[in-house]
């Protein structure tokens, strides 16, 4: 489960520097049910692929699995915004067709959160400046994908982010959940080759319990190359 945490830095009796960090508490519960999720899928798929009606053949919205692999892009927002400028990153995703333009999608990647460089503080001691460390992390989603309409679908993904450079960063938690909504196109290219956008707000539980604004949460872009298998 991703985890934000905030650090509590006592310059002097009369000034606190607040300093967010993203903690990070490794949760087997959310992989196993990401895992358990798929292998239902997988086994709805093999069920319900192809169909017979009157003699007339009906099927899901594909014929296989499409696998797609994309890069991601995105804008901190909130609290998180003050310290972090973009984050950027890749994945990699699996759409396993359930029902007729409903999929049931598997979802791993990175993001490397970018710090920003001279942060400054005003105490009465004068001007404090660092630079935010980096936040890489290895988020781990299923959820399921709708088309509404051909080629236009919206998507719901939960599951986990895993911190990659935890001591780096000061975390004192590995992992945290993490919940994303999307809506997104796909431009067909020809056969089971797409191209796959889409836009998703992705947010975290508080990275520490006892700070409602220690989340991560950013608006994000993925744009991939998908194919059928």
């Amino acid at each position: 489960m991703l985890i934000c945490a905030v650090t509590l830095l006592r310059v002097n009796q009369n000034t606190t520097i607040y300093i967010i960090h993203i903690v990070m508490k490794s949760t087997l519960k959310i992989s196993a049910l990401v895992l358990a999720f798929a292998g239902l899928a997988l086994g709805a798929k093999a069920q319900t692929t192809t169909s017979t009606t009157s003699g007339t053949k009906t099927s899901t919205s594909s014929n296989g699995v499409i696998l797609s692999i994309g890069v991601d892009a995105g804008i901190p927002t909130g609290k998180l915004s003050d310290s972090y400028n973009w984050n950027i990153g890749g994945s990699v995703q699996a759409d396993i067709p359930v029902a007729q333009n409903l999929f049931v999608t598997v979802n791993a990647g990175y993001n490397s959160i970018q710090g920003k460089n001279n942060l400054r503080f005003v105490t009465p001691g004068g001007v404090t400046t660092f630079d935010a460390t980096n936040i890489q992390l290895l988020p781990v989603k299923a959820g399921l994908k709708y088309f509404v309409v051909p080629n236009f679908y919206v998507q719901g993904e939960a599951g986990a982010a895993f911190a990659l450079n935890k001591s780096d960063v000061g975390f004192d938690k590995s992992a945290a959940f993490i919940y994303a909504p999307q809506i997104g196109y796909q431009f067909q290219l020809g056969g089971k080759n797409v191209i796959d956008a889409g836009v998703r707000y992705e947010g975290s539980t508080k990275f520490i319990s006892s700070v409602s604004d220690s989340k991560v949460n950013f608006v994000g872009l993925r744009v991939a190359y998908g194919f059928g298998l």
